[in-house]
């Protein structure tokens, strides 16, 4: 249902399925670098949510401190967006889908954001399935504060001071797996084909969808040697292949092999198809996923698409067996007890 303030289409203009353009999901101007990885996410959240037909009030936008965590004023400008404390993003997004679990949360975080200060909350998260988005723009550095490396630095990158670091990277995408995330995805902010995919997956799935970007900085982490670079991720980009995502929505045929294609159906009815250079390769494994990934990386290269997927885990909302109307907006006399309804409680307690 479109938002009953849009103001009405201008004539030849493309709409999406809730008769909305795609200005309605823009935000305000980047004041970001020029160039910086960063505004291509911005510009493939703004497709994939215009694409799927996602009503932009039903929104939210959360994310904590760090030129990643600005990218949520630049898309979905009517959408709620909350700027937390730094590393603390994960406990406000719980909280919120905990108080209404009709929202759609996204949540924007950085390495040092997700990976430093907040790798605590990243993991408690991560386990419990909240049902939400969340994107690392990964630069391997902290560009906000002059480009020291960050934990998922890789070891014997150079910073342009010449720094290299010594110590072995944090893989989120390896943590997110392991600690119990139902989708988990690596792309690069390059790759607008295979990011805008993934980002419409992870918009359809109901659980926690963490999409690690790689996303180079372009002032302290874009020279020879950085191995988050341009250059060094084109060159070192293995992607498990084409991925094509097909909207329940859309009545929509493709024409593939068999054989060729893994076929993962979401919660919502919709689908991903996932070509593969590896037959055998099912992104349904988790234990195949983290044996990528350190295959990968053990050659210095990055594996990019869609690495793991569990559609039928119940997410956190699902285990707490919440009623349907949001808690925040039950009224007092339902949430809260009256007077003899709290003496038999402490009763039972004594």
């Amino acid at each position: 249902m479109a938002p009953e303030t849009a103001a009405a289409p201008a004539p030849g203009k493309k709409l999406n399925r809730i008769n909305l353009e795609a200005q309605a999901y823009r935000g305000g101007k980047s004041t970001l670098c020029a160039g910086c990885g960063h505004n291509a996410i911005s510009e493939r959240i703004v497709e994939a949510y215009f694409e799927m037909g996602v009503d932009p009030r039903r929104v939210i936008k959360l994310s904590g401190i760090g030129c990643s965590s600005k990218s949520p004023a630049y898309f979905l400008g009517s959408s709620h967006g909350f700027n937390s404390v730094h590393g603390r993003m994960p406990a406000v997004a719980t909280g919120a889908v905990l108080a209404n679990k009709h929202l759609c949360p996204i949540g924007v975080s950085g390495d040092g954001d997700t990976g430093a200060i907040g790798v605590g909350q990243f993991v408690h998260l991560m386990r419990r399935n909240i049902p939400m988005i969340y994107i690392v723009e990964n630069n391997g550095c902290y560009g906000l504060t002059k480009g020291q490396m960050s934990p998922t630095a890789d070891r014997g990158s150079k910073l342009k001071n010449g720094v290299v670091s010594d110590l072995p990277p944090i893989d989120l995408c390896a943590l997110a797996i392991q600690l119990g995330a139902t989708l988990v995805a690596r792309s690069f902010s390059g790759d607008k084909k295979q990011l805008a995919s993934i980002l419409k997956a992870a918009i359809a799935h109901k659980g926690t969808a963490l999409v690690d970007v790689i996303s180079p900085c372009v002032t302290f982490n874009d020279h020879e040697g950085s191995t988050k670079s341009y250059a060094y991720v084109k060159d070192h980009d293995e992607p498990l292949g084409d991925i094509t995502f097909v909207p329940f929505f859309d009545d929509i045929t493709v024409d593939y092999e068999p054989g060729t294609t893994q076929d993962v159906t979401l919660h919502d009815g919709s689908r991903v198809l996932l070509k593969k250079i590896d037959a055998g390769y099912d992104p349904r494994d988790p234990m195949a996923a983290i044996r990528l990934l350190h295959d990968t990386a053990a050659r210095g290269e990055f594996a990019t698409g869609l690495l793991f997927v569990d559609p039928d885990r119940p997410s956190f909302t699902d285990l707490l067996n919440l009623v349907e109307t949001p808690l925040s907006m039950l009224p007092d006399q339902v949430v809260r007890p009256s007077r003899e309804a709290f003496a038999q409680i402490l009763e039972r307690l004594r």
